[in-house]
């Protein structure tokens, strides 16, 4: 195996993106935030890959991905193609001794992503899935709260991440197909996200679930439709906390309605992702609405907080910061709170569960 990596314990970490849609542009909006060279981009096609570098502000294109993973003057690759192709490329960049950022889900299989977890650990390289909303400070706020004791013991859970993008049958995309988008659209797309959060916030998995899922439309466009466009759940986390999850991707008018509230036996917690500057704590006798402010955060909030109080941050923001703990990691930190591939590998097991439990009707065991 031929190890190209740049020493980065001094050096400037040099990125290379496989894709050139929207989650590219994100990516790449990062690493230049972290102060990371965008050296090239790949695509379907080289004409999209030099339109794609052309936007994106790269350096150059490559003919294809396996010609971006070779270059020698990339560290880092993110992968932002289609589901189906996740594993092989992360696989190929690690093979090639890269940092790897692949979005999720990770595989569309967790056989696959166990591979990518145990091929990650032999290469000794940072390996990462964005679960990039773990990087809004006021989730860091409520993570916190949660580890001193201030909610009491978790009783209850509830959860949606809503979405309309594909309210109508004439809405198409690629992960609509099954071949391309994997067995799980909307829970391995948003849901993963949703449940991430809850675990992270609550500092407990998921045990067991009882899951449905719909697919509303068998087909949409020209394609036939082999996923579901919405998948609730009931949970059950280690303590025995019960909870419940929506998540669909068919909800006029949410946009991108990420919300998780948390029941102590002291406090209750919430916070919504199109609100991210806020968190709620309520109490029997009171509520209140706690404001984003570095000068009263905790420490694991305060360090994400790029902008004085008063100063909204966004997604954006949240991506920037999980790219700079990646850099982070490759220069040798070990940033709290960073998503690897073992989270990713955690988001398929809890995908098949869900799709498990959906197809027999009962609850199915998480496995651990």
């Amino acid at each position: 195996m031929t190890m190209d990596v740049l020493d980065t314990g001094v050096g400037t970490i040099r990125t290379g993106v496989l894709g050139g849609g929207f989650m590219a542009r994100v990516h790449a909006a990062a690493a230049r935030t972290a102060g990371s060279p965008l050296v090239a981009v790949a695509s379907s096609t080289p004409a999209r890959a030099a339109d794609a570098a052309r936007r994106l502000g790269a350096a150059r294109s490559e003919g294809d991905a396996a010609a971006l993973i070779a270059a020698s003057d990339i560290d880092i690759v993110h992968v932002c193609t289609p589901n189906a192709t996740h594993a092989d490329y992360a696989l190929a960049a690690l093979a090639a001794g890269r940092h790897v950022v692949c979005e999720k889900p990770l595989a569309t299989t967790a056989a696959d992503a166990r591979r990518l977890v145990e091929a990650a650990a032999d290469a000794g390289v940072v390996a990462a899935v964005p679960f990039a909303y773990r990087y809004h400070p006021m989730v860091r706020e409520a993570r916190a709260r949660v580890a001193r004791g201030e909610m009491g013991a978790l009783l209850s859970v509830q959860g949606a991440y809503l979405q309309d993008w594909l309210l109508a049958a004439s809405d198409d995309d690629w992960r609509a197909d099954s071949a391309e988008g994997g067995p799980s659209r909307a829970f391995a797309d948003i849901g993963s996200h949703l449940c991430d959060l809850l675990e992270f916030v609550a500092g407990e998995p998921i045990v067991r679930l009882s899951a449905v899922t719909r697919r509303v439309f068998d087909r949409r466009g020209g394609r036939e439709v082999g996923n579901e466009d919405i998948a609730a759940l009931v949970v059950e986390l280690r303590s025995g906390a019960v909870g419940s999850l929506l998540v669909s991707q068919m909800a006029p008018g949410r946009k991108n309605a990420l919300v998780l509230e948390l029941h102590g036996s002291q406090e209750s917690l919430r916070f919504a992702q199109e609100q991210p500057e806020e968190l709620w704590v309520g109490g029997r006798r009171g509520s209140q609405l706690l404001l984003r402010d570095p000068a009263t955060a905790d420490a694991s909030s305060a360090r994400l907080q790029r902008m004085p109080a008063g100063h909204p941050m966004g997604y954006q923001d949240a991506f920037d910061g999980f790219v700079a703990d990646v850099h982070a990691a490759i220069r040798g930190e070990a940033p709290d709170g960073l998503p690897t591939f073992a989270d990713g590998l955690r988001a398929a097991l809890l995908a098949e569960a869900v799709l498990a439990s959906a197809a027999r009707h009962e609850w199915v065991e998480v496995e651990s």
